[in-house]
């Protein structure tokens, strides 16, 4: 199986975190068939990068701005039979696509995700558990440890066999990250789209499929933690028109039963104040973007 694995950024100061990812990518033990860099289409950006990147990447210009716009003009370049997709301030172990590529083999498997690690620049915030990772892009305590069928993989580690691209389309731009609107949801949508469409379609849940995650010393912080929940209950807010967000409710109970065993655990309180504060910020997001959407 040829497999095009896809990069997307849009600035150049994490150009130390591209190139770090680039070369995980091309020092696996299943080469890829392509690695694609996707730019948001800035004249000066792509100067920049296309005399930086090594010869093998090849440098794609977005036809927009956001993440979901650059994974599909990604998917639309790509000529890979297997598309995966990894941050730019991520990289991957050795086995990485080797673990993904394996599951492939049974042909009712549509899209492979594998497990995120944090890597914080300093120390991980008190007030920052676990159960919170998602903040930060990571694979987070209440999603399945072992390997099984979820609904949808992580953006920063997932992929998709190119066919059911072919059968569902491309990602929502409307539920993706676009510079500082911290949006999030386009692989959710995507994944159970595909599942409607084509309701045999399995995704898998690969934990041996491991990427890490930087986490800059800015993501840890509140006031980013707090805008990251916001927009995450305004996207659900607008998946929720179109779906039943069953994995969300689950989520929400595993939450609260959480924050109530640490309340009650000695030196775990800040956690559970941490989690308080999320729940609530990903309320509101989720009541404006309901209140955005009867509006309309």
């Amino acid at each position: 199986m040829k497999v095009s694995v896809i990069i997307s950024t849009y600035t150049n100061e994490r150009f130390r975190d591209v190139l770090r990812c680039v070369e995980s990518i091309n020092n696996q033990t299943l080469k890829p068939y392509e690695i694609l860099l996707v730019l948001d289409p800035v004249e000066k950006l792509v100067e920049f990068y296309k005399n930086a990147v090594p010869s093998y990447v090849k440098v794609v210009v977005s036809d927009g701005f956001g993440l979901s716009e650059a994974r599909n003009k990604g998917v639309v370049e790509s000529r890979g039979d297997i598309l995966a997709f990894i941050d730019d301030d991520a990289w991957a172990e050795e086995t990485w696509l080797e673990k993904i590529v394996e599951n492939y083999y049974d042909e009712t498997i549509y899209g492979v995700g594998g497990r995120i690690l944090p890597v914080f620049e300093g120390e991980r915030p008190k007030w920052l558990p676990e159960e919170l990772d998602w903040i930060v892009g990571c694979t987070y305590k209440g999603l399945p440890e072992q390997k099984t069928q979820i609904r949808n993989p992580i953006g920063a580690n997932m992929s998709f066999r190119r066919e059911a691209f072919e059968i569902a389309g491309l990602f929502r731009s409307e539920v993706g990250r676009y510079g500082k609107k911290l949006l999030s949801g386009e692989e959710a949508e995507f994944a159970m789209r595909l599942r409607k469409l084509k309701p045999d379609a399995r995704i898998i849940y690969e934990p041996s499929a491991i990427v890490y995650h930087k986490v800059s010393k800015s993501r840890t912080k509140v006031s980013y933690a707090v805008k990251r929940a916001f927009y995450e209950g305004y996207s659900k807010a607008i998946l929720s028109k179109d779906y039943f967000l069953e994995a969300e409710t689950k989520y929400f109970v595993f939450i609260i039963k959480s924050i109530l065993k640490k309340l009650l655990s000695k030196g775990r309180q800040p956690e559970a104040f941490g989690m308080v504060l999320i729940v609530v910020a990903v309320g509101l997001g989720n009541l404006y973007g309901r209140f955005r959407i009867l509006g309309q």
